[in-house]
């Protein structure tokens, strides 16, 4: 039986085609929140188990939420373990965000987890949502393999040195820098017109460029998205749920404010 095609092209497939995508972070533990990301009309949505409010008890419906929204739903996991990332895959996530890596062996042994045997080491459960809830039989599970997202940050100096030989991994498909932690790895915490954090945006570009991967990246300032799509980045993050009510919520106070006597 062949795996039932999905009713749009896989986020996978758009990004190794070329597409320039936009999403954003759903870090609020609310399933509304992340509809309301999905349904403005952003390419994909993560669901942020690191650093934001939601857990895996609340993922299944952040995952449905944001596919009733029309986005393609991302999980980045609290770490790199294999069973994070499979919990993550099986409760139907298309792709995984991989944080808090900083070597090459370390990716490589991370994307083993996104797929299932013989391409990887991901675990064999076939009537999970991930693997289309018994839809696809044992001989046919390379059509999922094909679909997962892999996706790799790059917020440490040692992921930075390293980041030519990750981008040539197999199954790393977007090399994403996380903007935070790598200006403070590189000792320029928060400045991000330094020139050594410029630097590095520039070799991260220049790697996915030479392995036919893509370059991503979260921003929350947005004149800076025309400078970052011109040096290459193609994923690009444009805020999260949290960011975008508390920067609603001043604006409006300041407005009303603004009229008071």
């Amino acid at each position: 039986m062949q795996a039932p095609p999905l009713d749009r092209p896989t986020l996978r497939h758009r990004i190794l085609s070329g597409e320039v995508l936009l999403g954003a972070w759903a870090s609020l533990d609310s399933p509304i929140s992340a509809e309301i990301l999905a349904r403005a009309g952003f390419d994909w949505v993560v669901v942020d188990l690191e650093h934001g409010a939601a857990t895996e008890a609340s993922l299944l419906a952040h995952l449905t939420a944001i596919e009733a929204g029309g986005a393609a739903a991302i999980v980045r996991p609290q770490s790199a373990e294999r069973l994070r990332i499979g919990r993550a895959l099986d409760l139907g996530a298309e792709g995984v965000v991989v944080p808090r890596l900083d070597t090459a062996e370390q990716a490589r042994e991370a994307v083993t987890f996104l797929r299932y045997p013989p391409a990887g080491a991901r675990g064999v459960a076939l009537l999970t949502r991930g693997a289309r809830l018994g839809t696809v039989g044992h001989g046919d599970v390379a059509g999922l393999n094909e679909g997962i997202l892999g996706i790799v940050q790059v917020e440490s100096r040692g992921a930075l040195e390293a980041v030519d030989e990750i981008a040539a991994i197999d199954g790393v498909d977007v090399l994403f820098v996380g903007p935070a932690d790598l200006s403070h790895a590189l000792g320029v915490p928060g400045r991000f017109d330094d020139p050594a954090y410029q630097a590095a945006l520039r070799r991260v570009v220049e790697a996915c460029r030479r392995h036919g991967k893509a370059a991503g990246i979260l921003l929350y300032d947005h004149p800076a998205y025309a400078p970052h799509l011109e040096l290459g980045f193609t994923f690009m993050g444009l805020g999260a749920d949290v960011s975008m009510v508390a920067q609603g919520a001043r604006a409006a106070l300041a407005a009303a404010r603004s009229h008071l006597p």
